[in-house]
């Protein structure tokens, strides 16, 4: 049962995703349909019996939960600030924690993964954007340049689309129009990559496999979402060039949550056939 209700939050994260996006970057409706989806598929999930070792901390837990999912419901209707994956994550991880007050063992066992998952992804923002940038190491800015420019450049050029490199995460190119693209933040691929990994070691923790199978599975996802991102950012390029801006953004806006929709359906279909052998 467990399984099966992985795979059903995995759908509605994909949904909730795809939802948020639309809402602030294309169709209203169509965001408002993902969302209601999202709610259908709540109603999917199923949940065993109650657990015996529940304890006063987990309610403790839980209070701590709503003091995340309130403090970050205040702090964005009082910035007027759009809904971003850094406060998805973190109202997940509020939510996440929640479920451990409550005695129902299914619940708390799915909201454990989820707390995994969306911790994962905090973290690895807190050191690599945050923490980084106070110590003023440029690494984001470097691996827009290195391992996502370059290599998008490189292919564009062998799909003989002339592209020119004016700075450090910015290309001009000019097709059907004259266009500058600026690659960095989200479009880096990096955050996709942090909710993967998420996924990762939230399945493993409760599955508990061992560490070699860890390690093999945080490596193939980090090839999987990189090659995964190259393969976005280019062909974001290339529908740029050919169509022009409008299209591009059309493309930007549909194509990153349903690639990640795909790339987390395959791993955990990996996931599932090891922990079965």
């Amino acid at each position: 049962m467990y399984k099966q209700n992985a795979l059903i939050f995995l759908l509605i994260l994909a949904l909730f995703l795809g939802g948020t996006v639309e809402i602030s970057e294309g169709s209203k409706i169509i965001g408002i349909i993902l969302l209601l989806l999202a709610l259908l598929a709540i109603s999917r999930i199923r949940l065993a019996g109650s657990d015996n070792n529940f304890t006063s901390g987990n309610k403790i837990i839980m209070f701590i939960g709503v003091g995340i999912v309130i403090s970050d419901i205040i702090y964005n209707f009082s910035s007027n600030s759009k809904l971003g994956t850094i406060d998805i994550m973190t109202f997940l991880f509020g939510l996440s924690l929640i479920t451990f007050g409550f005695s129902n063992n299914e619940l708390r066992r799915m909201g454990t993964f989820t707390a995994y998952m969306s911790a994962t992804f905090l973290i690895l923002f807190i050191i690599l954007f945050s923490l980084f940038a106070h110590l003023n190491i440029n690494f984001t800015h470097m691996f827009d340049h290195y391992f996502v420019l370059l290599p998008v450049v490189s292919i564009l050029h062998i799909l003989h689309i002339p592209v020119e490199i004016i700075s450090t995460e910015t290309i001009r190119m000019t097709g059907v129009e004259e266009m500058s693209v600026v690659i960095g933040g989200p479009c880096s691929g990096l955050y996709s990559m942090f909710m993967l990994i998420g996924i990762i070691v939230g399945y493993t923790r409760m599955e508990r496999f061992e560490l070699r199978q860890v390690y093999m599975m945080l490596f193939i996802t980090v090839v999987v979402a990189y090659i995964s991102n190259i393969f976005r950012v280019t062909t974001l390029y290339a529908v740029g060039y050919f169509y022009g801006s409008d299209a591009m953004m059309f493309v930007h806006t549909h194509m990153g949550w349903i690639i990640f929709t795909v790339v987390a359906g395959i791993l955990l279909y990996i996931l599932n056939e090891m922990s079965m052998r």
